[in-house]
């Protein structure tokens, strides 16, 4: 009857009939370009920490050795910039979230809606700047002569420790206020309410309602300002100083020693301070309610 009504029938493809299949091809490509691309490269990295640079040539020798990594351990230096990279990471990540939270809460729960849009662009309106621009925008303000120690009277931190602190945690403040924001945004009204009724004060509301509700979004932004900071080696060369953190010295020991192998055994303090950090932040649950 379908013929003689000219209905052509189609019968189902192979793939509307198994929707596995439809994923997995659809989830091919990207997998295979973080498969290869990505964690391929990690591969070779740990790999490449176990080789050796040839004194004469220059060349890499790839015989397996621990002397890389046997180097690590023994040298103190690279224990002392070790714990100060970390020790750095986790400074940049409390300030930022002592900061982020006040201005999070404010941005969703009290800001008008106009206010609220003005302020959400104010803080990734600084995105779109370039990197370069926005560290030497720091030296600049940084510096024994500049506007900081004019308007103080010749109180500025100059260049060091603390500048490279400080300027990380303003290059690393949105990543930390984006996420903190949709979690306070996320905070249903009637709980802050419901709080507010049963006697409870400002603070206790936020403290005992908000924050445990919210943590899952502090603790997303805290991974990407730690691991941000682990990995960062241009702010610190433009306002550090003599300040050394480990990636000016992977930086050095690839391009200027160019000794490959050891600039890949270094990578590997940073990547075993990420993935515990991940491990840490799963622990306390805060990743499974992002």
């Amino acid at each position: 009857m379908a013929e003689d009504q000219g209905l052509a029938v189609r019968r189902p493809s192979y793939l509307s009939t198994r929707p596995r299949a439809r994923l997995a091809l659809l989830l091919s490509v990207p997998l295979l370009w973080l498969v290869v691309m990505y964690l391929g490269s990690i591969a070779v990295m740990l790999v490449s920490a176990f080789w050796t640079v040839d004194d004469f040539t220059g060349a890499v020798v790839h015989t397996f050795t621990l002397d890389n990594i046997t180097r690590l351990f023994t040298d103190p230096l690279f224990g002392e910039v070790a714990l100060r990279t970390i020790l750095v990471a986790v400074t940049v990540t409390v300030i930022d979230v002592v900061i982020a939270v006040p201005m999070a809460l404010f941005m969703s729960k009290v800001a008008s809606p106009r206010g609220r849009i003005a302020l959400v662009v104010a803080v990734t309106t600084p995105l779109w700047a370039s990197y370069l621009v926005k560290a030497y925008a720091w030296r600049i303000l940084l510096a024994p002569n500049g506007p900081i120690a004019f308007v103080t009277g010749g109180n500025t931190p100059g260049y060091g420790l603390t500048a490279t602190i400080i300027t990380l945690a303003y290059l690393w403040l949105p990543y930390m206020i984006i996420p903190v924001y949709a979690g306070f945004d996320r905070v249903s009204d009637s709980l802050v309410e419901a709080s507010f009724d049963l006697g409870a004060s400002t603070w206790r509301t936020i403290r005992s309602v908000a924050l445990p509700l919210v943590f899952p979004a502090i603790a997303a932004g805290s991974i990407f300002t730690f691991s941000l900071t682990l990995g960062d080696y241009i702010a610190v060369g433009i306002v550090g100083g003599k300040t050394q953190l480990l990636a000016n010295l992977i930086y050095g020991q690839l391009v200027t020693a160019n000794n490959q192998p050891f600039a890949a055994a270094l990578s590997l303090i940073p990547l075993v301070a990420i993935v515990l950090y991940l491990f840490a932040m799963r622990r306390t649950g805060a990743l499974e309610n992002v």
